[in-house]
């Protein structure tokens, strides 16, 4: 019998545990009589690693220390130092593997450095994770809107000043290298530099959060994944605090919450400096103008060889790399300090594996390529004394044709100034799209009804929360677009399929003549990639159609970024918008096309279509449907000015 075998089994256990006890083996309190299975100090055992982690804390000119990584390789001897500034846990970076090999350990942005011997470095900025100090958003340099002393060009300073007096398998050589706000870092780094700075590699940096990067673009606030990016970012200083949603599809979470002011109140973000100053300044005032790093670095010298790395479909910080890189570039007539490199990638995507995005696919992995073959050579020649690596002056990966060219310039056509001017795109009836100027037509625009309550999905729903697991946010910059084409709310424009490559390169505008039943508007523009109908190497691609080059531009700002004005009803106005930069080639069989909407939600905050003077706390009385025309007479001429090459 079971039960019978079972006690039979515990009897003797149990005989022998009362025995112990009635002798006095066991302790009324056992567990404080058992020896202690921690040591009080336990030393790892790392000789098989490759490297050797030291941690410190180092000193500013302000007393404040930051905590630092220094990832050595063992035996190193005379190398050079490749330093990352963070506010996304240092720790964490040194630790991508727990492997006792270096290469494992940092980031992929590393691994060509790491085979080249070079010391790895990374620091907390000030206020975030083991650093001591108080936590700014994007820390503006010294001047206006930083009377402390401290910035992050300074912090630099400090720390490669106690690098090359205290790491002697140093050669006393540093390099800043990092993405996104630590390639906004990288780029400080550059501002007054230390004299053993001798390069920087800004990956997709951050530079001006108004015009085109993080927070706005040309007035219209980026809600989704900014909300959530400042509560991360700013509730803690080690991020442990974690934006919340409770709804699966991010349309339905920021329609519900009526406007960004409620969504963040709902969340607490008043409590959040950023937040506080991003929701009082939404027009291009002191405060944004005071902090674009462009045109601050345009009134500094050019001391520090420079490579811009930038993404073509960056989703993040498309506008930083090419305005850097605007503004520097005439300051380097020669060509030997800044050099501009644009990819075939989303945000940071040189970083990592890069064979592909989204469903469109590359010739090899474009990201190893670039590291291996342009990055590292430039940072052996300045940190190494390596050969002359002969870095172009400006890299561009040519999407639809797959290579890539070395240039002289860039844009390579533009529409003023340069060799090769654009070309005149015009949006013509019935729907058509040619290089033909508009002639006398009966019906000389096309309309829409834009309806606040129903705005225009940019993705296809359910759209994910941008940061959740299964997100595909990187992506959405090559979308298909099909998705959209359809509603009576955005407008269409093709030409027929090309009979020859037409290649574009450079910064394409949309000349928008336009009027509006309401007092206010936002107005988007796509260029698109059609495919053709039948794509037997890849069926999946058939008919797809591949946003190449798209922005907003919120219409209280067509006259002045500075000061918002109400749009006057029903008055053909026109309206300039810069979009995006590209480098493709239409292929024969191929059209282009042009699609023109009023909202892109829930990526950006919904316009009330009635003038109030802050959209962040619209009231709900104040979102109307409004009757939007698009003109494309002879007298008003919509076109998009592309940069053709010939």
């Amino acid at each position: 019998m079971p039960g019978f075998l079972t006690i039979r089994r515990v009897a003797p256990v149990i005989a022998t545990a009362l025995a112990l006890l009635s002798a006095g083996a066991i302790a009324d309190d056992p567990v404080a009589t058992l020896p202690s299975e921690t040591p009080a100090t336990f030393t790892p055992r790392t000789e098989v690693f490759d490297y050797v982690k030291r941690e410190e804390m180092i000193p500013m000119r302000d007393g404040v220390k930051l905590k630092t990584f220094i990832l050595v390789p063992k035996g190193a001897t005379g190398a050079p130092m490749l330093m990352t500034r963070t506010p996304y846990n240092a720790s964490s970076k040194v630790l991508r593997f727990n492997s006792p090999n270096l290469a494992a350990v940092v980031p992929q942005m590393n691994d060509t450095a790491v085979a080249a011997g070079y010391i790895i470095v990374y620091q907390d900025v000030r206020g975030k994770y083991g650093s001591e100090g108080d936590y700014v958003m994007n820390r503006p340099l010294i001047g206006p809107l930083n009377p402390t002393g401290n910035d992050h060009a300074t912090d630099t300073y400090d720390t490669i000043e106690w690098l090359v007096k205290n790491v002697p398998e140093s050669n006393g050589r540093v390099a800043t290298i990092g993405g996104s706000y630590d390639g906004y870092t990288t780029v400080m780094s550059t501002v007054r530099p230390h004299p053993a700075l001798k390069a920087a590699v800004p990956f997709a940096p951050m530079v001006d959060g108004w015009i085109g990067d993080d927070w706005f673009h040309n007035g219209a606030f980026r809600q989704d994944g900014m909300l959530q990016y400042t509560y991360d970012q700013e509730a803690t200083r080690e991020s442990k605090v974690k934006w919340w949603s409770g709804v699966y599809d991010s349309y339905d979470e920021f329609l519900r919450a009526g406007n960004a002011g409620n969504l963040a109140v709902s969340r607490g973000l008043e409590q959040l400096g950023f937040w506080r100053a991003v929701s009082t300044h939404t027009s291009y005032d002191a405060y944004w103008q005071h902090q674009a790093v462009d045109k601050l670095l345009a009134n500094e010298p050019v001391t520090v060889p420079m490579m811009i790395v930038a993404g073509l479909f960056d989703q993040e910080d498309i506008y930083g790399g090419p305005a850097l890189n605007k503004a520097l570039a005439p300051k380097d007539p020669e060509g030997r300090f800044v050099h501009l490199v644009l990819g075939p990638w989303n945000h940071g995507q040189g970083r990592r594996d890069a064979r592909s995005l989204g469903p469109m696919q590359y010739e090899g992995d474009t990201g190893r390529w670039f590291r291996r073959t342009v990055m590292q050579p430039f940072l052996d020649h300045y940190l190494k004394d390596g050969p002359k690596p002969g870095t172009p002056r400006v890299l561009v990966y040519e999407t639809g044709a797959n290579q890539w060219h070395r240039l002289d310039h860039w844009p390579r056509a533009c529409t003023a100034g340069c060799p090769e001017p654009a070309r005149d795109l015009y949006l013509q009836g019935g729907g058509r799209l040619g290089f033909d100027r508009a002639q006398a037509d009966a019906a000389p625009y096309d309309e829409y009804v834009s309806d606040p309550a129903k705005p225009v999905p940019y993705r296809l729903r359910p759209i994910v929360p941008t940061y959740a697991p299964e997100s595909t946010w990187g992506e959405w910059l090559v979308d298909d677009q099909r998705h959209v084409a359809s509603r009576t709310d955005v407008l269409v424009y093709t030409t027929e399929p090309l009979k020859e490559p037409l290649r574009v390169a450079g910064e394409p505008y949309a000349r928008l003549y336009a009027s509006t039943s309401g007092s206010d508007a936002d107005w988007v523009v796509k260029l698109i990639d059609v495919w053709p109908d039948e794509v037997p190497e890849s069926p999946k691609l058939g008919g797809y159609q591949q946003m190449l080059s798209a922005d907003v531009l919120r219409g209280r700002f067509r006259e002045d970024f500075s000061v918002a004005k109400p749009i006057a009803p029903n008055k053909v106005l026109p309206y300039r918008i810069r979009l995006p930069h590209v480098s493709h080639t239409f292929l024969p069989g191929h059209r282009i096309m042009v699609q023109v909407q009023s909202s892109w939600f829930p990526l950006y905050d919904r316009n009330p279509q009635t003038f109030v003077p802050n959209i962040m706390f619209a009231p709900p009385e104040s979102y109307a449907k409004a009757t939007h025309r698009v003109w494309r007479s002879k007298e008003y001429p919509t076109a998009i000015e592309l940069p053709v090459i010939d």
